[in-house]
């Protein structure tokens, strides 16, 4: 396993590695996955890691990521860079003047902005292709090349290959944890108020969420402490949740769906006894919430279909659509003809259902598969439209209904599946339990890790 950001930070703060050599180093590693980037931002980079070495070496730094390489998913606007949302339609579009709010608050605790990530384009797709600037592939999966997840494809693949241990993404219907899932990462999709969204790109307004890729859960942590304005925030070695006592619920029927493959959920079941074992109380039981949820969606549809039309009509309506990825468009066109009251019905289910998802966990933690199979092969998405529609919505099965109920969620790797590949857990919470969260999460990474 690469180095996490604490890890790296604390051989900077020992003397043993330098924020400069860091950088450097992150620059060779991009040079291995071009296709995982849009944007290197080399000057802006070098120049922030110079900085960062000098405070370390007067035993100043400014938090304790300062030096570390964080890259952008390209819906987050970075000063003098164009935003392109992944869209080749956007190449002539202005230099975003000023960092993102999020960008911001990074570069005050010293984190180094190493580059902006390749991305479905316009984040429309849970697969992660893109015919404009090139699929980012994993170079750690043995045989044919596989899809690396998307929206955020890029930032799972710049922290699979460790040019950056954090990669700050965006989640609209699993755009965070899906990625997270194929490569074996680390996933965080945060309650949907919990960052500012300013100088961010939007897709779907009342579904988007922020949060990074990382290596660990504990980097998550830090994280969500520095862009919450704590710059020193809890000892991690603390927060963790006691073991003995938390209490795990799981969906028996939601577990037993024929389409989760096999490994996948054995994987999920062994990390499960393990938690067993060390004291976790682990509820089998229906969570009607969940399973509604996921009714509604493949019933009524996907809110967020509806939002990104609404969002991008004008681009639609205009000589300029002939440049989008024929597969983002005919989706994006799909819901020209959506009718207000299905949308309005959407709004009405979301609500209710959050409200009774919470009572229904009653303090418990869901957990379920991140995705149902491992990272499919690339190949035969690129050449089958029919194909590459079916495997995107069976991707995003299991992690829509989170994003449709604000969810914050985990996706930990279990073990692996086919062909060796990574599986990967999500452990979810009700909205706005974000920090009960990611210490549950702490806890239990050892235990599904153990699998690997």
């Amino acid at each position: 396993m690469r180095a996490d950001a604490l890890s790296l930070a604390g051989q900077f703060a020992a003397g043993t590695h330098d924020p400069v050599t860091a950088m450097e180093a992150a620059l060779v590693s991009a040079q291995q996955v071009p296709a995982a980037f849009i944007t290197l931002c080399e000057a802006r980079a070098l120049r922030e890691a110079a900085a960062a070495r000098c405070r370390w070496q007067a035993g100043q730094p400014l938090s304790a990521f300062d030096g570390v390489p964080v890259v952008w998913k390209d819906l987050y606007d970075l000063a003098d860079h164009i935003t392109t949302a992944g869209a080749k339609v956007r190449l002539l579009a202005q230099p975003a003047p000023r960092d993102c709010a999020l960008a911001t608050a990074l570069s005050r605790a010293g984190m180094v902005s190493v580059a902006k990530t390749n991305l479905s384009e316009l984040a429309y797709s849970g697969l992660g292709l893109n015919p404009h600037f090139g699929t980012p592939t994993n170079p750690g999966f043995a045989g044919a090349a596989r899809a690396p997840g998307g929206s955020s494809s890029g930032s799972a693949i710049a922290v699979a290959q460790g040019v950056a241990p954090i990669a700050m993404s965006t989640d609209t219907a699993g755009s965070i944890r899906v990625p997270a899932a194929f490569n074996g990462l680390v996933g965080y999709r945060s309650s949907a108020k919990r960052y500012s969204f300013e100088g961010v790109t939007p897709l779907a307004r009342s579904l988007d969420s922020l949060g990074p890729i990382t290596r660990s859960v504990r980097d998550a942590i830090v994280l969500d402490n520095l862009l919450l304005g704590d710059r020193l925030g809890m000892p991690v070695d603390t927060v963790a949740l006691p073991i003995v006592g938390l209490k795990l619920c799981v969906d028996a029927q939601l577990l037993g769906d024929a389409r989760i493959q096999p490994e996948v959920r054995a994987n999920l079941v062994a990390a499960l006894e393990r938690l067993a074992a060390a004291g976790a109380v682990v509820e089998h039981r229906a969570v009607p919430a969940f399973q509604q949820a996921l009714e509604v969606i493949e019933q009524i549809g996907w809110l967020g279909g509806a939002e990104a039309f609404a969002l991008y009509q004008g681009l639609l309506d205009s000589p300029q659509a002939e440049q989008l990825d024929p597969r983002v468009r005919k989706r994006l066109e799909g819901a020209r003809a959506y009718p207000a009251s299905k949308q309005v019905l959407l709004y009405q289910a979301a609500e209710a259902l959050k409200a009774q998802i919470a009572c229904e966990l009653d303090g418990a933690f869901l957990v379920t598969p991140t995705v149902g199979h491992v990272a499919p092969l690339l190949a035969p998405l690129e050449e089958d439209a029919e194909l590459f529609v079916a495997t995107n919505l069976a991707t995003l099965r299991l992690t829509m209904p989170g994003s449709m109920l604000d969810m914050p969620g985990v996706a930990l790797p279990s073990g692996t599946g086919e062909a060796g590949l990574p599986t990967s857990l999500l452990l979810s919470s009700s909205s706005g339990n974000d920090k009960a969260l990611l210490r549950a999460a702490l806890a239990i990474e050892p235990y599904v890790r153990a699998g690997l």
